[in-house]
């Protein structure tokens, strides 16, 4: 621990001395080491454009470093100037033509240009000379692969990574996604079991197989072989970390929270263990300790949006409404695609009264999330409230256009067109209802509470019942 507090505050000084020499305008010698400590600091702060000026810098003094070239072509991938990087990356290739780390980063930026097959050309051939890392070039063939949707490919190039190393859990996480995407996840449990049999005392087999267990919603299986990684070796972070997510799958929260702190413990803090313990506070209700831990991950990491969207959740539990909206609006900036987060901030937009907010908010959330029923419920209540009984219907028509079998689609516009005066089309719909979910009819008299109109409906819906028997 000390020796870590002291290593952090050498980089301090040595960015603090970085930052000063730029203001100053001022050239201090950095030898090439210091150089990599102040990159790699800009890069994980996501300040390519500082990352860029030390690196310029470094090549000044060192220009024919492959290294080097090799961090600028990343720092220019990062800038997306991915032309600039591959000519980088061919000059450092003629200096070192045997250097596995180029290649792998010729390839990584053809397949950020979607150059998918171009990418898978360029690890084949770095297989041919490299046998130290092929476990990670199978596992970037097998990305390239999956990226094009060719999921037979990237399961064979997978399996060819974990063959060379049990314990890739790249390879492990995305082989048992694409066995899923096909079908074939509940087959290969013998693909796994294989590897426990040639040696029952891996722990990487084991926590190979607690994997495919937990994907495949067999929990308990899932615990078993965790426990049995754990006998074999109790310092295992990982399968501390995965049996901490398969207690949150069975909702045993406080147990997963002993086993993400034990990872904590092993490996040190992440921004992912982080936002695990806050979600598993925030389960147990526990929503100020929730935050605090969400926060703490995103302190490690801002640009986690995960962990900007739970700590709004913990706020919106507690109906902190402004607030909530603050970090949804802040996990939005950084994840723009995730339906969620504009479900969650289009419900704090209306709880705040920002009426116009929330319903852009929806349409954004239906979009993005149109199999989500709880998106077009809401946003064709705001219209319901403000009396637009109409737009509510239309709304609502578009939900049941992307879930068409939806019972609760169906009451719902049997009280929007109630309330429109579309009596008959309301019993077309309410009758619907009725066949795909009885039991469902409770939810009519939340939103008629006069006793005349409950009545009225009850009379309906036991006729119906009465009419279907048997």
């Amino acid at each position: 621990m000390a020796h870590e507090f002291r290593k952090r505050e050498e980089e301090e000084e040595l960015i603090k001395r970085f930052e000063d020499n730029l203001k100053k305008n001022t050239n201090s010698f950095f030898d090439i080491d210091a150089y990599e400590v102040i990159i790699d600091y800009y890069l994980e702060k996501s300040k390519f454009k500082k990352a860029l000026v030390a690196v310029n810098q470094a090549m000044e003094l060192f220009p024919f470093s492959t290294d080097l070239i090799t961090i600028k072509a990343q720092v220019l991938s990062n800038l997306e100037e991915y032309d600039e990087a591959l000519e980088l990356l061919e000059r450092a290739r003629n200096l070192n033509p045997s250097d596995i780390d180029i290649y792998i980063s010729i390839g990584s930026i053809y397949s950020l240009q979607g150059k998918f097959d171009e990418a898978i050309k360029i690890y084949n051939e770095s297989l041919l000379f490299d046998e130290e890392e092929q476990d990670d070039i199978y596992y970037n063939i097998g990305l390239a692969h999956q990226s094009q949707e060719q999921y037979e490919s990237a399961i064979e190039a997978y399996k060819k990574s974990i063959e060379l190393n049990l314990s890739h859990e790249g390879s492990l996480y995305e082989l048992a996604f694409c066995l899923d995407v096909v079908g074939q996840l509940e087959g290969s449990l013998s693909y796994y079991k294989k590897f426990i049999d040639e040696d029952p005392f891996s722990a990487a087999a084991w926590y190979n197989l607690g994997i495919v267990s937990n994907k495949l919603e067999k929990y308990d299986d899932a615990l078993e072989a965790y426990e049995y990684a754990l006998a074999i070796d109790e310092n295992f972070a990982s399968a501390h970390f995965n049996m901490g997510n398969t207690f949150m799958n069975l909702e045993l929260y406080t147990k997963a929270l002993d086993s993400f702190k034990k990872t904590i413990e092993i490996e040190g803090p992440s921004p992912e263990v982080y936002c695990c313990i806050g979600s598993a506070y925030e389960n147990l209700s526990q929503f100020d300790l929730g935050l605090k831990y969400y926060q703490k991950s995103s302190k490690l990491d801002s640009m986690y949006d995960e962990a900007w969207f739970g700590a709004g959740s913990c706020l919106e539990k507690q109906e902190k409404w402004y607030q909530a909206l603050h970090f949804f609006n802040k996990a939005i900036k950084l994840n723009g695609l995730n339906a969620d987060y504009w479900k969650a901030a289009a419900h704090a937009e209306f709880k705040i009264g920002n009426i116009i907010s929330s319903i852009d908010a929806y349409e954004e959330a239906s979009q993005l999330g149109p199999e989500d029923k709880e998106i077009w419920l809401n946003w064709s209540f705001i219209y319901f409230e403000q009396g637009e009984y109409a737009k509510a219907i239309e709304v609502l028509l578009q939900g049941m256009d992307e879930i068409p079998d939806e019972p609760e689609f169906f009451y719902r516009m049997t009280v929007y067109l109630i309330e429109n005066g579309q009596f008959k089309e309301a019993f077309n719909y309410l009758e619907n209802a009725l066949i795909l979910d009885f039991e469902g009819h409770s939810v009519l008299f939340d939103f008629f509470p006069k006793a005349e109109t409950q009545k009225a409906l009850y009379k309906i819906i036991d006729q119906f019942r009465k009419e279907n028997k048997g």
